[in-house]
C-alpha cells in the first residue's frame, strides 16, 4: 500500500538567534508529485508558519533521495475537465505563491528530479542549491498542456531565450546546465547538500530578522515597479526599518565590537 502524501515540518534553532523551519514534501513513492491533498496541506502548513515572526528562514525539500518534486500528479490531471483544470492549476499557483510571499527567505534544497510544477516551486524560492545528479525540465507540452503559472518566473531567472527552449522543447537538463543558465545558485555533491544549506543559514543568521523580511518584501515589489518607483519604495523601506529598533540595536553591537577590536589591537 502506498503511503499517503504528507507535508513534514521540523523547527530547528541554530544558535541563540536563528530559528529555521524545514518543510518536506512527503510523497516519495511518486517522486513527491503534487496532488490536491498534498497541495492543500502544503498551503495550510506555510500559512501557519508565516505567522511565526521569529522564523528567519524556511528550507523546502522533497522526501527521499530520488526527487525534489517530480511535478503535478498526472493521474489526477488526466481526469480533469475545463473547470477542473482551472481549479487544479490554481492550487499549484497558490502553493508557489505561498512560497514567494512567505515572509522569511526560502531555500530550495533540491535533492533530485525537479520537473514541471516542481521546477515552478523551486523558481518561487529565494535561493536554490541542488545535488549534481539532479535533473530539471518543463515537459508539459509533451503531455498536451502548456507550462503556466509560476513558469512566468523563468524568463527573469534564465532569460527569454532559455525560457523558450525549456518550455517549447520540454527537454530534461542537468544541474550543471541549470547552474550555467542561472536557474540555480549552487550545485554540490550529494554528500555536501546539507552543509551547503547550513552555510546559507549561517549567513542568514547574521542578518536581522526584520531586515531579512523587509529585504524579501522589497525585492518582490521591485519585480513589478518602474525604476524610480522601486527606488522610492526602497527609501520608504529603509526609513520604516528603524521603527523596529533592530538597526539601532545591531549597529550598536557592531560599533561596540569594532571598538573592542581596536582596543585589543592597540
Amino acid at each position: 500500500m502506498v503511503a499517503a502524501a504528507e507535508v513534514g515540518v521540523r523547527l530547528e534553532r541554530l544558535g541563540p538567534g536563528m530559528r529555521v523551519a524545514w518543510v518536506t514534501l512527503e510523497n516519495a513513492a511518486r517522486a513527491n508529485s503534487m496532488n490536491r491533498a498534498l497541495m492543500s496541506r502544503f498551503q495550510a502548513v506555510l500559512a501557519g508558519l508565516a505567522d511565526d515572526e521569529s522564523l528567519q528562514a524556511l528550507v523546502l525539500t522533497g522526501a527521499g533521495e530520488r526527487a525534489f518534486v517530480g511535478g503535478a500528479d498526472i493521474g489526477e490531471m488526466s481526469a480533469l475537465d475545463v473547470e477542473g483544470a482551472r481549479a487544479f492549476i490554481t492550487e499549484v499557483h497558490r502553493c508557489c505563491e505561498a512560497v514567494r510571499r512567505f515572509p522569511a527567505p526560502v531555500i530550495a534544497r533540491i535533492n533530485g528530479v525537479t520537473l514541471g510544477a516542481g521546477l515552478e516551486l523551486a523558481a518561487a524560492c529565494d535561493l536554490r542549491v541542488a545535488v549534481q545528479g539532479a535533473r530539471f525540465g518543463m515537459p508539459e507540452v509533451h503531455l498536451g498542456i502548456p507550462s503556466v503559472v509560476e513558469a512566468a518566473l523563468l524568463p527573469h531567472l534564465v532569460g527569454w531565450g532559455r525560457a523558450r527552449e525549456m518550455l517549447l522543447l520540454g527537454e530534461v537538463f542537468d544541474a550543471a546546465q541549470a547552474l550555467q543558465w542561472g536557474l540555480l545558485e549552487r550545485v554540490v555533491p550529494e554528500a555536501e547538500l546539507d552543509s551547503a544549506v547550513a552555510q546559507w543559514l549561517a549567513s542568514l543568521a547574521k542578518g536581522g530578522t526584520q531586515a531579512l523580511r523587509t529585504q524579501k518584501r522589497l525585492m518582490l515589489a521591485w519585480e513589478n515597479l518602474p525604476r524610480d518607483e522601486a527606488i522610492t519604495a526602497g527609501v520608504d523601506a529603509f526609513a520604516s526599518s528603524y521603527r523596529s529598533g533592530e538597526p539601532t540595536r545591531m549597529m550598536a553591537a557592531f560599533l561596540a565590537a569594532r571598538a573592542a577590536a581596536k582596543t585589543r589591537g592597540g
